[in-house]
């Protein structure tokens, strides 16, 4: 009986235990199209990490001639919480928004 005891204790902490980091995530969706003036793309994996981003080239052939891209990614933290980024990346530089990030004081 106490053999039966433990033996479900060891297995119940077994199950309960998260998954170790040596766990390799799968692909669970990945999407891609790549033009000569834009691209867009997607993922997500099983460990609870995504991207998705477009982009598009803007001034084709002027000398301001630059790349616009909106996105978003989001993954989990060491803490067990997800956070997520959208952001925009163009002439006026990287734009990230979130809930977690510190935002500037307006000027």
């Amino acid at each position: 009986m106490k053999f039966i005891i433990v033996f479900v204790a060891l297995f119940a902490l077994a199950v309960a235990a998260p998954p170790s980091k040596s766990e390799e995530a799968v692909v669970l969706r990945l999407e891609s199209d790549v033009g000569p003036e834009s691209f867009k793309y997607g993922w997500e994996t099983s460990d609870g990490q995504s991207a998705d981003a477009e982009g598009q080239l803007k001034n084709i052939g002027s000398e301001d001639e630059a790349i616009s891209v909106k996105g978003s990614y989001r993954f989990v933290g060491d803490d067990g919480v997800t956070y997520e980024v959208t952001y925009i990346a163009d002439e006026n530089g990287f734009q990230p928004q979130g809930a977690h990030l510190p935002v500037a004081p307006e000027a």
